[in-house]
C-alpha cells in the first residue's frame, strides 16, 4: 500500500552533489496526503494524551508502564506499519512509517523504545524473515504482545560491527545452533520478548538469529544507569549456551552483514524523523517560555538575542524536516517499483534502500546535531529554571545526546558519507569524478557564483549560494583526492570535513527546492504565510552554509597543499566564496516574529 499524493524521482543516491532537481521532482511535507495528514494527527493526539500523562511513570521505570504504552500504540496500529497485512500489519508507506515517528517523539525514553522496536527490533524479520517465522512473530510484534530487540554492539565492537566476538555452533545433529555471547547497551533489553542477535558461525560466518527471551541459556543484566533517556530499558544480553532452533536462523548464514547494515539504513533515517519531532517539541517550549517570562519590564521573547535563538533554531528544523521527508520521498518511489510477489524481494529492498545510504547518515547527523543545538538554546533560553529537573529543558537536554551516538555515532556516518560517494564514483555508478574534474578545469574563471536568469527573483541569492557551495565542495574534494589518493579514507578529519560540506549542500539544496514549491503553490493567505517564512528560514541556512562549506574547505586546503600552491588554492576559495551577505539580522527577527505569533514552528 502507498499513501502519497505526489510522488518524486527516485534520484540516484547522492545525485544532489552534482545535480539541480525541479521543485517537481522532490517530495516535501506539503505533498503529504489526507491519510498521512490523518496519521501524523493521530500520533500527535496520542503523544499529548496517552505519553505525556505517563511521562513520570515512564522515566521512573515503573513496572509495566512502557510495555503498557507501547500496547496502547499497538491498539492504534502505530507498531504495524511497516508489517505486511497478511501477518497483522498494516503495509504503509515510509512516508506514513517516518511521521508516526515523528509525532510520537513527544518523550524520548518512550520514542527509542518504539523506534527500537518497530525499526531495528521488527524490520530485520519482515525483509529476511521466512514465511514461517513471520507468521509465528509479527502479528505478535504487531500488537506489542511481544516486545522486540536488537542486539549487534558489544563491549569491544560497537562501531567495528564486525569484530563481534559472539559465536555460534551448529549441533551435531544440526537442529540447533549454540550461542555464546555478550551483547551490549540493547535497548528494550529488560523487556524484549524477542531479539535479533548477530554472531559468527563457527568464528567467521557473521549471521543473524532470532532468540526468544524464553529459550534456555539467554539472560539479560541489570539495567545501565544513563545520562539520558532513562524510561527507556537497556541492559546487556548474555547468551550461555543458549540453544536455538536452527530454523530461527535469519536470512542466510554468512549473509547477516546485510541485515545488520541495511536495517541500520532505516534506523537512521528513523532517527533523523524522531529527531524532527523532537525539535519541534523542544522549539515550541522555548518558545512558550519567551512569552511567558518578562524581564526588563517586557517578555524575553522580544529581546533580539533571544528571537536569534528561535530563529536559528527553526531554520534548522526547517532543514532537517525538509531533508527527511524528501529522502523518505525518495524511498518510497524506489520500494514502489519493486514486483509483486519477488522471490528476491529483500535482496530488492536491501539495493533500493542502500541507494540512499549517504542520504540517511546524513539526515542521523544533522537532525540529531540539529536536535542537540535546539536543546543547548532551549535551556539558555530558560536559563536557572532551563538546569533544574521541575522543567522539561533539563530532560531534553539530557535526552537528546544519545542521538549522536546510537544507530551508529556521527563521527562513523560522517566517514560513510564521504566513503560511500567516493567508492561508488570509483565504480562508475555516479559521476562524481567527472564533476570533480570539470570543477578543477573551471575554478580559475570568474565568476565566482553561477549566474541566473533574475538576479531579483524571489530565491536568487540563496540559489547562487548553492550553486557556490557545491562548487566548494568539489573544488575540496578535488584537492584531497589528488594529494591522498587512495589513501584519502585514512584521513578521517578530512573524510569529516567533506561530509559536513557535502551535508550542507543537502540541506541547503532541500530547503530551496522546497522553498521554491511553497512560493509556486497558491494565492491563499496561508499558503503566501508559509512562503514567507520558508523564504526566510532559507536565507538563514544560506548564510549558514556557505560559512561552514567555506571553513571547512580551509582545513582541506591546508592538510592537503602547501606554498604557493596553496596560496593559489586558497585565493580560488576566496573567490568561490565571494558574496554580498543577506540581512541575517532582519531574516531572523521575521522568523522569530512569526514563530512567536504561532507560538511553534511555523510550517
Amino acid at each position: 500500500m502507498t499513501t502519497a499524493a505526489t510522488l518524486p524521482i527516485a534520484a540516484a543516491g547522492g545525485s544532489f552533489l552534482i545535480e539541480s532537481r525541479s521543485p517537481e521532482e522532490v517530495f516535501t511535507p506539503e505533498d503529504f496526503s489526507e491519510e498521512h495528514r490523518q496519521i501524523a494527527s493521530t500520533a500527535a493526539q496520542f503523544a499529548r494524551e496517552e505519553i505525556a500523562p505517563a511521562i513520570e511513570a515512564i522515566e521512573a521505570k515503573e513496572p509495566g508502564a512502557m510495555r503498557s504504552l507501547l500496547q496502547k500504540a499497538g491498539e492504534l496500529g502505530f507498531l504495524a506499519a511497516d508489517i505486511p497485512e497478511e501477518y497483522g500489519g498494516l503495509g504503509l508507506d515510509k512516508t506514513a512509517s517516518a511521521l508516526i515517528a515523528d509525532h510520537l517523539s513527544l518523550l524520548a525514553s518512550f520514542s527509542t523504545a518504539f523506534g527500537a522496536h518497530v525499526g531495528i527490533g521488527t524490520l530485520p524479520l519482515v525483509w529476511y524473515g521466512t514465511a514461517e517465522q513471520k507468521q509465528r512473530y509479527l502479528p505478535k510484534l504487531a500488537t506489542a504482545e511481544w516486545v522486540a530487540a536488537y542486539a549487534l554492539s558489544e563491549a569491544s565492537s560497537g562501531s567495528d560491527a564486525m569484530n563481534i566476538r559472539t559465536r555460534a555452533a551448529l549441533s551435531a545433529d544440526g537442529t540447533h545452533y549454540v550461542l555464546n555471547g555478550e551483547k551490549m547497551w540493547i535497548t528494550n533489553c529488560g523487556i524484549a520478548d524477542l531479539f535479533t542477535v548477530f554472531a559468527k558461525i563457527d568464528g567467521e560466518k557473521f549471521s543473524a538469529f532470532l532468540v526468544e527471551r524464553g529459550f534456555a541459556g539467554v539472560s539479560v543484566g541489570a539495567e545501565e544507569h544513563k545520562l539520558g533517556i532513562r524510561g527507556s530499558s537497556t541492559c546487556p544480553l548474555v547468551l550461555n549456551d543458549c540453544k536455538v532452533p536452527a530454523a530461527n536462523l535469519l536470512g542466510e548464514a554468512g549473509k547477516g552483514h546485510h541485515i545488520a547494515f541495511n536495517i541500520l539504513n532505516i534506523g537512521r533515517f528513523k532517527l533523523g524523523a524522531a529527531c524532527v519531532g523532537g525539535s519541534r517539541g523542544a522549539l515550541a517550549e522555548m518558545i512558550r517560555y519567551a512569552k511567558e517570562r518578562t524581564a526588563f519590564g517586557k517578555p524575553i521573547a522580544e529581546f533580539g538575542l533571544i528571537q536569534r535563538k528561535i530563529s536559528a533554531s527553526a531554520s534548522r528544523l526547517y532543514a532537517a524536516e525538509s531533508m527527511t521527508y524528501r529522502t523518505i520521498g525518495m524511498i518510497d518511489v524506489a520500494l514502489a517499483s519493486l514486483p509483486e510477489n519477488s522471490s528476491k524481494e529483500s535482496k530488492e529492498i536491501q539495493k533500493r534502500i542502500e541507494e540512499y545510504a549517504v542520504e540517511c547518515s546524513i539526515l542521523k547527523v544533522y537532525c540529531s546535531e540539529a536536535l542537540g543545538f535546539i536543546a543547548d538554546e532551549l535551556v539558555a533560553t530558560m536559563g536557572g529554571y532551563g538546569y533544574v529537573e521541575d522543567y522539561p529543558a533539563e530532560r531534553i537536554y539530557r535526552d537528546s545526546r544519545i542521538n549522536r551516538i546510537f544507530e551508529g555515532t556521527n563521527e562513523i556516518n560522517r566517514l560513510i558519507v564521504t566513503g560511500w560517494l567516493m567508492k561508488r564514483a570509483m565504480k562508475g555508478e555516479l559521476p562524481l569524478l567527472p564533476a570533480i574534474k570539470k570543477i578543477m578545469d573551471e575554478v580559475l574563471e570568474p565568476p565566482s557564483f553561477d549566474s541566473v536568469d533574475d538576479a531579483d527573483a524571489p530565491l536568487a541569492h540563496e540559489s547562487e549560494i548553492l550553486a557556490a557551495t557545491r562548487k566548494i565542495a568539489l573544488f575540496a574534494a578535488g584537492v584531497a583526492s589528488q594529494r591522498y589518493m587512495a589513501a584519502l579514507q585514512d584521513q578521517q578529519e578530512i573524510m569529516a570535513d567533506l561530509a559536513d560540506m557535502i551535508a550542507q549542500v543537502y540541506a541547503l539544496d532541500s530547503a530551496l527546492l522546497r522553498a521554491q514549491k511553497l512560493a509556486a503553490a497558491g494565492k491563499a493567505s496561508a499558503q503566501v504565510a508559509a512562503s514567507h517564512v520558508s523564504a526566510k528560514m532559507t536565507g538563514l541556512i544560506a548564510e549558514e552554509s556557505l560559512a561552514l562549506v567555506g571553513e571547512a574547505a580551509k582545513r582541506i586546503l591546508a592538510a592537503s597543499a602547501e606554498g604557493d600552491e596553496l596560496r593559489t588554492q586558497l585565493a580560488i576559495l576566496r573567490r568561490l566564496t565571494k558574496s554580498i551577505p543577506a540581512d541575517a539580522v532582519t531574516l531572523s527577527r521575521a522568523v522569530a516574529k512569526q514563530c512567536i505569533a504561532l507560538e511553534r514552528y511555523p510550517l
